[in-house]
């Protein structure tokens, strides 16, 4: 039997998105996301709220970057998710990332984080505070690929755990997709 527990964000995984985008300085700019999915092939939707100075950044620079936060740099991702930069301008600094010029959109590519998606700014719902970017090159390290294709459980992916606050690695495949459900058929 269930027990109703009432509204919550028991949806699972929520993966650890990190932001980048340069400030009206030049300089870098990240913050942490749990509230992001694909909603194309080729676009990706965050919802975030309007007061970061990370939203800022996409609208004037109308570009940003995506990596996957990953285990070896939990402690630096969830820094740049609980320090505001509107309160903290080295926040980038302080974080110990590093960051190149992404060579397709105008926006940083954290280097140490293994993949990243550079999106241009396809658009912003002000309401529910939805930003849509379109997907325009994904960069992977070259250790997280096997056989010519991206080998997921190599990227040591975290999710958050809103039911406990905690961050999980994402590990292991369990079944193949598309392909389990046919012993059914």
């Amino acid at each position: 039997m269930k027990k109703n527990l009432g509204v919550k964000s028991y949806v699972l995984p929520l993966p650890v998105l990190i932001i980048a985008t340069y400030n009206e300085d030049g300089t870098e700019d990240a913050m942490n996301a749990a509230w992001g999915t694909l909603c194309e092939t080729n676009k990706i939707a965050l919802f975030l709220s309007m007061d970061h100075k990370t939203v800022q950044n996409i609208k004037r620079r109308k570009a940003f970057t995506v990596s996957l936060a990953d285990a070896s740099h939990v402690t630096a991702c969830d820094y740049v998710g609980i320090v505001s930069a509107n309160d903290e301008p080295h926040k980038f600094i302080k974080s110990g990332f590093h960051a190149s010029k992404s060579s397709y959109v105008d926006a940083p590519i954290i280097e140490e984080l293994p993949l990243v998606l550079e999106c241009r700014l396809d658009y912003i719902d002000e309401k529910t505070e939805c930003v849509i970017g379109e997907i325009i090159n994904v960069a992977v390290e070259e250790k997280a690929i096997i056989d010519g294709k991206v080998d997921f459980t190599k990227l040591n992916a975290i999710s958050y755990n809103p039911i406990d606050h905690t961050y999980v690695l994402v590990k292991d495949s369990i079944a193949s997709a598309f392909k389990e459900g046919l012993k059914l058929k």
